[in-house]
């Protein structure tokens, strides 16, 4: 890998929306190839109102990064102080929350982009004075999302259901 092609994590904002949509947009396609459309459905981000809604508000009023390899966007996550919305309790302690999640698998699959920011979002939650990073997820039946977390050094915590019912997730919690 020459030193164009390594990961470069810089901080985001409202001018990386575009960006993290197509990211996403990218993502639900790679999804739906698979058969796994329980996560976030068929529909594009970008032509969903409500997910057009929640990148616009995690860019904006929390801490997003940017990951890029070549100069390109290869993906994406935000911190901010805890879960939001009303399924997930806040912790009893000082939190960083990920959200926002998201690699380009078309281009850059296999590169480790969303374990970079992974780690870059664990150094931030330390550098912060913070010890306790967390993250929600869609948990399948082959829990394949749930495992790729605990790969990176979560452990799962605490399942839960969507709003309707039909949206399984899970907690998991590192200690940095």
């Amino acid at each position: 890998m020459s030193d164009s092609e390594h990961i470069k994590i810089r901080p985001g904002g409202a001018d990386d929306i575009p960006a993290v949509l197509a990211l996403f947009d990218g993502a639900v396609e790679w999804l739906v190839s698979r058969g796994r459309t329980g996560q976030w459905g068929t529909t594009p981000w970008s032509e969903n109102p409500r997910a057009v809604a929640l990148v616009e508000k995690y860019l904006t009023t929390g801490e997003p990064w940017i990951a890029e390899i070549g100069g390109e966007v290869a993906g994406t996550v935000t911190l901010t102080d805890g879960p939001g919305g009303d399924i997930i309790p806040e912790a009893d302690e000082p939190e960083r929350y990920v959200h926002l999640l998201v690699a380009d698998h078309r281009r850059f699959a296999g590169r480790g982009v969303g374990r970079a920011l992974l780690a870059h979002a664990a150094e931030e939650t330390r550098r912060q004075g913070v010890s306790l990073l967390r993250v929600d997820c869609y948990r399948s039946e082959d829990r394949a999302l749930v495992a790729y977390y605990e790969s990176n050094g979560f452990t799962a915590t605490a399942p839960f259901t969507g709003p309707d019912g039909s949206w399984p997730g899970q907690v998991l919690a590192k200690r940095v």
